[in-house]
């Protein structure tokens, strides 16, 4: 059953480009790649961050600004420019004594459809390609960048007990 598995979640994975942003990226004159990220998304990432749980962003881009964003929120497992996204995501899993059974991964494309194969509970935003959706137990009603990573991680915690109120919160 669907609760059953968002109860199990111990860990979130997430892909950043169609995921944490909208997939829209601006490129300035000098070259660099900005993304714009849902504040919503980053309270519920720190939050769940401080509430216990892993947290891991996997992505084949490069940014520096996505590292930074993230590390913000307290996120240290930040995976840049990644081919082998189950190569990726077996390393962490290893170093954070997890199964797949403990994870929830949301993806967007093609890229991510190895690990969300292998996720306990795999998961995307409402505008994921169709061969993500398909294989997907949950598909958020929200768009990617647009509150996708809010609502996976708000159902987790308070289905598990653990979305309260924090008034320590971190600079999101």
């Amino acid at each position: 059953m669907l609760f059953d598995k968002f109860k199990r979640v111990k860990a979130f994975v997430f892909d950043v480009d169609g995921v944490l942003s909208d997939g829209n990226i601006l490129v300035t004159e000098h070259g660099d790649q900005l993304r714009s990220f849902d504040i919503k998304d980053g309270y519920a990432m720190q939050l769940a961050i401080k509430k216990g749980y892993s947290m891991a962003v996997i992505t084949g881009g490069r940014s520096i600004g996505v590292k930074k964003r993230m590390e913000g929120l307290g996120i240290t497992d930040v995976y840049l420019s990644v081919n082998d996204k189950s190569a990726a995501l077996e390393e962490w899993l290893a170093y954070r004594g997890l199964t797949h059974a403990d994870i929830l991964y949301m993806g967007d494309d093609i890229p991510d459809l190895d690990n969300m194969k292998l996720a306990g509970l795999p998961t995307c935003p409402a505008d994921a390609v169709e061969a993500v959706k398909a294989i997907s137990v949950y598909v958020s009603f929200c768009n990617g960048g647009r509150g996708a990573a809010r609502d996976v991680i708000e159902k987790v915690m308070k289905l598990q007990n653990t979305w309260h109120e924090d008034l320590a919160v971190a600079s999101i």
